[in-house]
């Protein structure tokens, strides 16, 4: 499986000298875990927490920072990938997931509070946000939710976190 997975940053000197490698490593490894054989496109962009403000202002009507948006280019049920009903990118072919924004700002200092550091926090919500974009979501205390907090941590698990 071939993954395109661009990163960037919502303006120059943001961020932490390990965040994309650490980005790239934990969707890799969540396609993976998720069974996304097929050439596939995410956009992910790094970001502080007035920026994750701003874009959840402008997406979601909700005027505060967050540590991670998530914003699906398909509409796929949890746990059940399937390429033919994915956009594609006209050029190459390759699904397009969509795109995510994680606030750096945000993944240090919780990273700090829960006490497991910067490193398995980014990969956390990495993790948490590919999830979200192959359809699984947490809106509610049901049983969604909890597939998706164990699909997470097995996927943690797999990376050694």
């Amino acid at each position: 499986m071939a993954a395109r997975i661009s990163v960037s940053r919502a303006r120059s000197g943001l961020g932490h000298p390990e965040a994309r490698a650490l980005v790239l490593r934990a969707v890799r490894a969540a396609l993976k875990a998720q069974g996304v054989d097929v050439p596939c496109e995410i956009s992910v962009m790094f970001t502080d927490d007035e920026g994750i403000r701003e874009i959840n202002r402008e997406f979601r009507g909700i005027d505060s920072a967050t540590d991670v948006l998530s914003f699906p280019m398909n509409e796929l049920s949890p746990g059940e990938f399937d390429a033919q009903y994915c956009e594609r990118d006209p050029g190459t072919g390759a699904v397009l997931l969509g795109d995510m924004a994680i606030s750096l700002e945000r993944c240090a200092a919780q990273g700090e509070e829960f006490g497991h550091g910067f490193e398995r926090e980014i990969m956390y919500l990495t993790v948490h946000s590919v999830l979200h974009l192959l359809g699984y979501d947490h809106v509610d205390e049901g049983e969604m939710k909890r597939e998706m907090r164990a699909r997470e941590e097995e996927i943690m698990r797999l990376l050694g976190k």
